[in-house]
């Protein structure tokens, strides 16, 4: 029986873990950034990489799933999978109502990503060879997009940091001597300097490492990637702790409360663009994250442990997350975000935590 300090310390502890984790990563996607135009690796590759793969959810759905508790795992899943569809663009378009023309192929590829993984879901369990065949699944799929993205104007697939790495590559293609920090400090300030600042990630505690070499900043990423494996650690071992105390499952425990905090990111990489006028961007965010979250991210967690897709999964996260991702799906074919559209979606979210503790 956890006693109510030994409660309060797992708490602690479990902030601290989430903190970390979402740390490490912010300082890990800088170092990478960095070290990619330093030693010339294509700045776009690397943006197409960085924005399909949601590293906080993958580093600690992978440490649960080590663990065995595979339950939890597949709850944060779910969890930031309905956060993104529903909070991140929901908030979105109750601050600034927006209109995007997305091509029907990405709606097509949103819509038909997850269908493997619920198909694999009816037989009740999801093991190693389905979840290897789930990983390779999400390789063609962001090829496609890279290939699509090639050939189109339009960049749909740039997080909002990576987007700085591919304006500065660019400016110092078209000017030699031009500094490699003059990209990421114009777009720093226009975001600053924004009426309503949302700044809902760790950017200003990541140290700079625009005067570090190639090599410097990969030894950084991997300090980095350790970090998010003590993190993670932390925050799964705390986890478990507080979801035995409060009598709940961990498939719940990681569905709402540990995926929220640890997608609370997401609404900067979607509300941000949206403000300042690059809808594309996010609604490459939320491509880009269903169709990890639904292929890579399920089979990475299959590939270490056998996953459970029977009972709630099935009658309660499925359904949430197949009707928030339809009228996701119908806003953008429809070209807009609407209040009302958002505040349904907000609404489903609310609905989902509701359904979790029934």
């Amino acid at each position: 029986m956890v006693g109510p300090s030994s409660l309060v310390a797992l708490i602690a502890v479990f902030v601290v873990g989430v903190v970390l984790v979402i740390w490490c990563v912010e300082v890990f996607i800088e170092a990478v950034a960095q070290s990619a135009v330093s030693l010339g690796i294509s700045g776009f590759f690397l943006a197409v990489v960085l924005a399909g793969v949601d590293l906080e959810n993958a580093v600690l759905g992978v440490t649960a799933a080590v663990v065995d508790l595979p339950g939890l795992a597949l709850g944060t899943v779910f969890g930031e999978s309905l956060f993104v569809l529903t909070v991140a663009v929901g908030l979105a378009g109750l601050l600034v109502p927006f209109r995007m023309d997305v091509p029907r192929a990405y709606l097509l590829v949103l819509v038909l990503a997850p269908v493997p993984a619920f198909a694999l879901s009816i037989g009740g369990t999801i093991d190693l060879l389905e979840g290897m065949a789930l990983v390779a699944l999400f390789v063609p799929l962001l090829a496609y997009i890279f290939w699509r993205e090639r050939r189109s104007e339009t960049t749909y697939l740039l997080a909002e940091e990576v987007q700085e790495v591919v304006d500065l590559e660019a400016e110092r293609g078209a000017d030699p001597t031009a500094e490699a920090t003059d990209g990421g400090d114009r777009a720093s300030r226009a975001t600053r300097e924004s009426n309503l600042d949302i700044d809902l990630d760790l950017d200003e505690f990541v140290p700079s490492l625009e005067d570090r070499s190639g090599y410097v900043s990969l030894l950084v990423a991997v300090l980095a990637a350790v970090g998010m494996t003590i993190g993670s650690g932390l925050t799964v071992y705390s986890a478990e702790g507080i979801f035995v105390a409060f009598g709940i499952t961990g498939l719940a425990f990681g569905a709402t409360v540990l995926s929220f905090i640890a997608s609370l990111e997401e609404l900067a990489l979607t509300v941000e663009p949206v403000r300042q006028g690059r809808p594309e961007l996010a609604v490459g965010n939320v491509v880009g994250s269903t169709v990890f979250y639904m292929t890579a991210n399920v089979g990475l967690i299959a590939l270490l442990h056998p996953v459970a897709t029977g009972g709630d999964v099935l009658t309660l996260h499925w359904p949430f997350f197949a009707g928030s991702l339809l009228v996701v799906t119908i806003l953008l074919e429809r070209g807009r975000v609407t209040r009302v559209g958002s505040g349904v979606l907000i609404g489903c979210y609310v609905a989902y935590w509701i359904a979790n503790y029934l």
